[in-house]
C-alpha cells in the first residue's frame, strides 16, 4: 500500500493528537484535521512540542462539512478517522449533535475516500457498541447494543463505514479502542476525574457508579493499534479490538489511584453522575486475540502490572500544575 501523506481527523482531541506526533515522530507526512474555532485554538496540539507540530500540516475544518472533508483529503494516501464527539452524558443532552458528527461525518470521509480513491481509511469505533457484555472476554462477533445515543451513533458509524467497504470495496479497517486512558484526556473520563479531584484534595469526590467494570487501555497501547492497523493490509474490511484483556471495576481503580498518590480515599455516589438504569454498561472486557493475530500487536501496559504504570505516568502528567490549571475538577463535565 502507497504511503504518502497521512490525515488525522481528531488531531485535536485525546487519542489524535498522540496518534498524530507518534506517526510525526515516525518520519510520516500528517496532516491534521482540527475542528474551525474563531480562537484558532488547535486543541491539544497546542500543548504538543512545537518542533513535533511545526512538522505537521493542520487543517481547520468541520467534520460535518462534506464540502471541507473533502478538501482536507485531497492528496492524503490514508486518513485515520478519529473526529466524534464521544461524551455519553452529553448525548443524552444533544443526540441530533452526535448523529451530525459521528454518523454524517463518518459518511462524509468514506464518500470523499470513494471519490479520490483513497489507499485506506482506519475508522474509529469504541468499545461502548457493545453495551453490557453478554459474555467475556468480548471478540468481535458480540452483538451490538446502543445503550445510549452515543454508543447508537457510533454503531451507525461503524456500518456506514462497513457499508462502503461492501458496496464499493471501499480500503476501510475499524479499530475499536476499549476504555483509553492517558495524559490530556479529558475529565469527562473516569480516571481523569479521579486524579483531578485527589490533587486538589478534597476530602470526598464524586463519582457515579463504582461497579461497573471496564478494560482500561494506556494512550500509548491505543496509538501503537492504530499504526498498526494503517500499515497491515490484511486489516482491511476488519473490525479489530484494541484492549487490555483485564478487567477492573471503577471502584477498584479509583482505590488503586488514590494508592499510587499516597491519599486516603472517600467517595460520594453523585446522583447527576448516574447513568439511566438501562443505559449503564455494566461490563467490558476485550478479547484482543484478533489484534495479536491479524497484526502482531500487543498491549504493553497489561494487567495489573501495566495499569499501574499506566496511571503513575497519566497521574504525574496531571500533577503538573501547568496541566491542572485546564481542569475544573469542582465541576461535573458533561
Amino acid at each position: 500500500m502507497r504511503r504518502g501523506k497521512i490525515l488525522v481527523t481528531g488531531a485535536d482531541g485525546f487519542i489524535g493528537s498522540h496518534l498524530a506526533e507518534a506517526l510525526v515522530r515516525s518520519g510520516h507526512d500528517v496532516r491534521a484535521f482540527v475542528l474551525y474555532n474563531s480562537f484558532n485554538s488547535r486543541g491539544w496540539l497546542d500543548s504538543s512540542p512545537k518542533e513535533i507540530v511545526s512538522e505537521m500540516e493542520i487543517f481547520a475544518g468541520d467534520i460535518r462539512d462534506p464540502y471541507g472533508v473533502k478538501h482536507a483529503m485531497k492528496g492524503c494516501d490514508v486518513v485515520l478517522h478519529l473526529a466524534a464527539l464521544i461524551a455519553i452524558p452529553y448525548s443524552y443532552h444533544s443526540p441530533d449533535t452526535y448523529v451530525d458528527t459521528n454518523v454524517k461525518g463518518t459518511l462524509n470521509v468514506v464518500q470523499a475516500a470513494r471519490e479520490l480513491e483513497v489507499a485506506k481509511v482506519v475508522h474509529t469505533s469504541t468499545s461502548e457498541v457493545y453495551g453490557t457484555a453478554q459474555y467475556v472476554p468480548i471478540d468481535e462477533r458480540h452483538p451490538l447494543q446502543g445503550q445510549s445515543p452515543y454508543s447508537a451513533s457510533k454503531i451507525g458509524a461503524d456500518q456506514i463505514a462497513m457499508s462502503f467497504y461492501s458496496s464499493f470495496r471501499t480500503p476501510v479497517s475499524i479499530v475499536r479502542p476499549f476504555n483509553t486512558y492517558g495524559p490530556r484526556q479529558s475529565a469527562r473520563a473516569v480516571i481523569p476525574t479521579i486524579i483531578t479531584q485527589l490533587n486538589r484534595q478534597f476530602k470526598s469526590i464524586k463519582l457515579g457508579s463504582l461497579h461497573p467494570t471496564r478494560d482500561f487501555n494506556y494512550v500509548d497501547d491505543t496509538v501503537d493499534g492504530f499504526i498498526q492497523v494503517m500499515n497491515a493490509e490484511q486489516s482491511v474490511g476488519e473490525v479489530i479490538n484494541i484492549g487490555s484483556n483485564y478487567e477492573i471495576s471503577i471502584g477498584e481503580t479509583a482505590a488503586l489511584i488514590a494508592e499510587l498518590m499516597g491519599q486516603e480515599l472517600e467517595i460520594v455516589a453523585d446522583e447527576e453522575r448516574m447513568r439511566p438504569e438501562k443505559s449503564e454498561v455494566e461490563r467490558l472486557w476485550a478479547d484482543n486475540a484478533k489484534a495479536k493475530q491479524l497484526l502482531g500487536w500487543e498491549p504493553k501496559y497489561a494487567g495489573i502490572d501495566g495499569l499501574r504504570r499506566g496511571l503513575r505516568a497519566t497521574i504525574d502528567w496531571f500533577s503538573a500544575e501547568d496541566n491542572m490549571r485546564l481542569y475544573r475538577p469542582e465541576v461535573y463535565n458533561i
